[in-house]
């Protein structure tokens, strides 16, 4: 009896330490996440990238990440080929335009993120609808690209007796007071084509139409060029400079020019986009100057008040090939999160690599500087419709950009122009 029961002692035991070390090999096993970042190892992105990368398998080891670095062409031509050759990552950077997800999509590997977004953690409405029915194929690193940014010089407005105005005739009212102190009300780059298209109707159309895609629908036959709501889009151009809140004499100032006149103290607002904001060298306007959407404007469509234009930030996102294994989807998701948590997304703002971070809740560091505080609070606060040159390309582009020039100089009616537009789209 003694003898059995030692046996069964030592056979549990035995047993014991086989399941242990079972136990041991399963827990050892790693979810490997195939990845595909942007960046180049010398440059700052690509330095974030990878220290992103370490520092998650760090905290996470039982996640493996085997990631490929590509920058510039060589990251496309990489995305075509692994993609023909059938080689998926789970993770990638990608976008949900022609060019940044375009492949993917007719690869048919992007997949809709909103079944496994994490509501408690992003801002939904930070997010754009990138399909037809809402859905959501990546996780833009931070809010969209705002392209008509109005930069304010608050205390020079308020030096002239003035508040930031609410309403396009509160910018009207500016202009007397403004010519007296040789001043202009608002100073925009109308040497470069692209900046009435980008900065300026972008946004004027959204307004016009009370369509945030206007745009997208006009470039697939839904909408025409030459609808009323371009010509009258077309018409606040004309009406600006016959009111003297822009100047004719605008269509002869350059980028750096525009950027100067503002940081100067040579007019009370500039048109561009957010990007310009560390532009301007004056310390006391960039410390002080408030970005904003244009005030109401006649005769707006309700819809679409407060607006401004801005084109769809990149990301990562999960590929099809990640959701096919419950575990790798998991670890992909997680990792996804990763990538967005707060601090990631803070060195981002602070390196100038977003307008805002798309999370919910987020509050700017105290420490924060004003010109990405206020990118923060526009970005957080407005409407978002569609940049014309993000899908209106080629002539018919290049035409509505230069048309805006001869509306200014007084050679060409709104009408003129939106009918030569249409014309070209439709050839």
């Amino acid at each position: 009896m003694k003898k059995a029961l030692v046996l069964f002692v030592v056979l549990a035991l035995l047993g014991g330490m086989v399941f242990a070390e079972g136990q041991g090999e399963a827990s050892s096993e790693k979810v490997v996440l195939n990845v595909m970042g942007y960046g180049d190892n010398s440059n700052a992105e690509g330095i974030a990238w990878n220290r992103l990368v370490t520092t998650f398998m760090e905290e996470n080891p039982d996640i493996e990440i085997v990631s490929e670095l590509l920058y510039d062409e060589a990251y496309h031509q990489k995305v075509t080929a692994r993609l023909a050759a059938g080689d998926v990552p789970h993770v990638a950077y990608m976008g949900a335009d022609a060019r940044w997800g375009a492949p993917w999509q007719e690869a048919g590997q992007q997949i809709d993120h909103r079944p496994f977004l994490d509501t408690d953690m992003y801002d939904m409405s930070l997010i754009p609808e990138m399909g037809p029915n809402g859905e959501v194929y990546y996780v833009p690193l931070g809010t969209s690209n705002i392209t008509t940014v109005l930069f304010a010089n608050e205390p020079l407005i308020n030096e002239l007796g003035f508040e930031l105005p609410e309403t396009y005739e509160d910018m009207v009212a500016m202009v007397s007071a403004a010519d007296e102190a040789g001043l202009e009300v608002v100073s925009i780059d109308g040497a470069d084509g692209w900046a009435w298209g980008s900065c300026v109707l972008s946004a004027f159309i959204g307004r016009a139409s009370g369509d945030t895609n206007w745009v997208s629908k006009a470039v697939a036959g839904e909408n025409n060029f030459d609808d009323p709501a371009m010509v009258q889009a077309l018409g606040w151009i004309e009406q600006m400079v016959e009111d003297g809140v822009i100047a004719e004499s605008s269509v002869l100032v350059d980028y750096g020019t525009n950027i100067s006149n503002f940081s100067n103290e040579q007019a009370l607002f500039m048109v561009q986009g957010q990007w310009a904001a560390g532009s301007v060298e004056n310390t006391e306007v960039r410390e002080n100057m408030k970005l904003m959407a244009w005030p109401e404007l006649p005769g707006q469509d309700p819809a679409t008040a407060g607006s401004v234009a801005a084109a769809w930030q990149v990301g990562y996102g999960l590929t099809k090939a990640a959701t096919e294994d419950p575990a790798l989807q998991a670890a992909a998701v997680r990792f996804l999160d990763y990538v967005n948590r707060e601090e990631e997304a803070t060195q981002r703002l602070r390196d100038g690599a977003i307008v805002a971070p798309i999370l919910k809740g987020y509050e700017a560091p105290d420490d924060l500087p004003n010109e990405l505080v206020q990118k923060v609070e526009l970005a957080q606060t407005a409407l978002n419709t569609e940049v014309i040159d993000a899908h209106l390309s080629g002539a018919p582009n290049d035409t509505l950009n230069a048309g805006m020039q001869e509306i200014v100089n007084g050679t060409k009616s709104p009408a003129e122009v939106a009918s030569e537009v249409e014309e070209l789209a439709r050839n």
